[in-house]
């Protein structure tokens, strides 16, 4: 019976020993980002991902730090090398978290950065996509404020290229960041971007 306890305190200890890395270096990755040093944060995040395999956080950032470096890069290969990074990293996440609507959100943007490079190759390619990924994200989370912000934005892209009003949509942006105020994340690693995007859209939205 003593070796059974023994052996339990010692699964315990080792797992909380496991947390407790976890979280540090998520905080670590975490501060490098807030000082603008992204790189550092991203190679962070893969050293976590590849400790902690059963966690979908890491690869989350992963894909959305390459998503975010692509924007605005000229760099044709650049674009195709962090966006393939992104894809594989996000492909890894689903397959530990399915049927994430953060996950769904990250997917789509990551297709809006193709279209974004090449509209005239990607556009076709990936749009219905978008609007598929979006309307099953709010499905399963009317209530996540990134969702409805995100798929506003694309709505709000796609009524201005074909001539249509957006004032529905700005409506969903204001919905977005009123959700923003009661929204609670998971842990503090969990996704909580957004609010200032939504200000910023509803800005434009009334100029």
């Amino acid at each position: 019976m003593k070796q059974l306890i023994f052996t339990l305190l010692l699964i315990i200890s080792g797992s909380v020993s496991c947390q407790e890395k976890y979280e540090n270096g998520m905080e670590k990755a975490f501060g490098l980002w807030e000082l603008g040093k992204m790189d550092e944060a991203l190679n962070l995040f893969e050293r976590i991902a590849i400790a902690e395999t059963g966690q979908w956080l890491p690869h989350y950032y992963i894909a959305q730090i390459n998503s975010l470096k692509t924007w605005g890069e000229k760099d044709g290969n650049k674009v195709k090398s962090q966006l393939a990074k992104a894809q594989e990293h996000l492909k890894t996440a689903m397959a530990i978290s399915k049927d994430n609507p953060e996950l769904m959100v990250m997917q789509a943007n990551i297709y809006t950065n193709w279209v974004a490079f090449d509209g005239m190759t990607y556009g076709m390619k990936y749009s219905a996509k978008i609007s598929e990924l979006y309307n099953r994200a709010l499905e399963l989370a009317p209530k996540n404020p990134r969702v409805v912000l995100s798929k506003a934005e694309w709505d709000m892209g796609s009524a201005k290229y074909f001539g249509k009003d957006i004032a529905p949509f700005c409506k969903d942006v204001k919905k977005s960041l009123e959700l923003f105020e009661s929204y609670e994340t998971k842990s503090p690693f969990h996704p909580n971007w957004g609010r200032e995007r939504a200000e910023q859209v509803l800005i434009d939205c009334k100029g």
